[in-house]
């Protein structure tokens, strides 16, 4: 069994997490055009569950942004909310079980050496593609 962790956005990230052996398969940062067409591609045999980090669900704000960042997050905000839909809608239409999970402050933006140090992972990375691992990091 497979779980697939998505961190939404014009740069989807998603992580492939093996249950069996308790290590990453896959990591890795697509548009979402494409990060559509593979998951449906891998998790097509039912072998997976898909947790995606659902903006909607967002309850905390930025404590020092600016009134100019926040109005430029909020936009960012808007696309990524939009994403949520486009992941529950597609899941939903294929068949695939999935979860969504609310933004969790400090639970994301880990640093490379850190997520490395932490998981294992030795390849390479970008902050969406570490954002989705730890959606489904550990989990059995």
């Amino acid at each position: 069994m497979y779980l697939i962790g998505i961190d939404p956005g014009k740069h989807t990230g998603i992580a492939i997490w093996n249950i069996k052996s308790q290590q990453f398969f896959q990591i890795t940062t697509l548009p979402i055009h494409k990060a559509l067409e593979y998951v449906k591609t891998f998790a097509w045999d039912g072998d997976a569950r898909v947790y995606f980090e659902d903006a909607r669900q967002r309850k905390w704000l930025p404590k020092d942004a600016t009134s100019s960042e926040y109005r430029g997050h909020l936009m960012g905000a808007g696309s990524v909310k939009r994403d949520s839909v486009i992941w529950q809608d597609a899941l939903t239409d294929w068949g695939i079980p999935f979860e969504m999970v609310p933004p969790h402050a400090g639970a994301t933006k880990w640093t490379a050496e850190t997520f490395a140090a932490v998981t294992g992972w030795k390849g390479r990375t970008s902050n969406h593609a570490r954002d989705a691992a730890l959606l489904v990091f550990g989990r059995k």
